[in-house]
């Protein structure tokens, strides 16, 4: 026995077969006078329970010596391990995406079977946050190798890697789909004070404020709430870098759609003064809707500035002079309500003249003095 496991060397690989299992090693006939013992910590760079979760009587392997001795202690991982390294260099250099198989969820991470003992950390497992890893005992996932190191025996896998590189294709596609026009439906993802970003098939585009409705909005969630579904227009795209700008408002009615069924030529409605300028004043006769009460026609005497006659927040009657919905421009008048009210007034005049002692002469003397005063 001694003359043939003398003639062994530290380091040499021998070819045996599984002669016995027992609960913390296995037997393998090398050829040698004696079996080599191959020890349950030399099965496999991964935990193991018994060594017939690695092994069984019969099977052929190739073994490494570790130590001659009154018995030859060989490995099996030793042997594996090196041809595992060869191929995890091999796909660190080319980024090759391969599957594993988590064995175990250990604080901080997974472990998966790698030949070796690959670690997967918390942070490399998915694009977002993870609370609880137990659901990926067992589970098979597509990774990258992003670190090794020999000397410490440390493999470093990725699965966050893979996804990022699938969305980064899935993103490049879709840019390259979108056009400047096109209305589409998207999820709102998250809310700003500038607006609304808005997935539009695994890409986020931006609705600002202005272009989430017709009207002016102070906030975003005024408007919409993250999870919603709703139509946007793309109103650009830059592959470059990457944004995309999208409208709301331009998908839905706007206040001055068909505003002439509602509002029209004639029509005598209510509205609240919104701004005075110097050629007139701004009334919301509708939300969303403004029509100009020119200077001219703010009342039924000479007026040199709005201010004279009105004032912001004022709630007034306004009789529709024109509308052009093309255009989104309706003229008003306070003048013309009023001398239609004194038109009125000298009519009832006129039929009771006889009866009230007036003349009409009179009143409209009246009224003419008034008016110069």
């Amino acid at each position: 026995m001694e003359d043939q496991n003398t003639a062994l060397e530290v380091g040499e690989i021998l070819e045996g077969t599984v002669a016995r299992i027992d609960d913390k090693q296995v037997l393998v006939d090398t050829n040698q006078k004696t079996e080599s013992i191959l020890p349950i910590s030399e099965l496999s760079n991964l935990h193991v329970e018994h060594p017939s979760d690695v092994l069984s009587e019969g099977d052929e392997v190739r073994v490494k010596v570790l130590k001659i001795d009154d018995d030859v202690i060989v490995s099996l991982k030793e042997v594996e391990a090196e041809k595992v390294w060869e191929d995890l260099e091999q796909k660190l250099a080319s980024h090759e995406t391969f599957e594993v198989t988590v064995k175990e969820v250990v604080k901080g991470g997974l472990v998966a079977d790698v030949g070796l003992r690959g670690f997967i950390p918390a942070s490399l497992v998915e694009t977002h946050f993870v609370e609880d890893f137990s659901p990926y005992q067992d589970e098979t996932l597509r990774v990258k190798v992003t670190e090794l190191d020999r000397e410490q025996n440390r493999v470093i896998l990725s699965h966050r890697a893979v996804l990022e590189e699938e969305q980064a294709t899935k993103k490049e596609e879709i840019l390259n789909t979108l056009q400047s026009g096109q209305v589409i439906d998207g999820v709102v993802q998250r809310l700003t004070n500038f607006g609304a970003f808005v997935d539009v098939g695994g890409v986020d585009g931006l609705v600002h404020i202005s272009e989430l409705a017709h009207k002016h909005v102070e906030h975003a969630s005024d408007v919409v709430q993250e999870g919603d579904t709703i139509s946007v227009e793309i109103l650009s795209v830059d592959p470059e870098t990457e944004r995309i700008s999208l409208s709301h408002k331009n998908t839905i009615p706007g206040p001055w759609t068909n505003i002439e069924s509602s509002i029209a030529q004639g029509d005598v409605v209510e509205g609240t003064v919104q701004r005075l300028v110097d050629f007139g004043a701004f009334v919301e006769v509708k939300e969303g809707v403004e029509g100009l009460v020119h200077i001219s026609q703010i009342a039924n005497r000479h007026v040199d500035t709005p201010h004279e006659v009105l004032k912001v927040g004022e709630t007034v009657s306004v009789k529709v002079l024109d509308v052009d919905e093309e255009k989104e421009r309706i003229s008003l008048s306070i003048k013309a309500l009023e001398q239609e009210a004194e038109a009125k007034e000298f009519q009832k005049y006129e039929r009771n003249d006889e009866q009230s002692g007036f003349s009409l002469s009179d009143v409209i003397g009246d009224k003419l003095d008034k008016y110069k005063k």
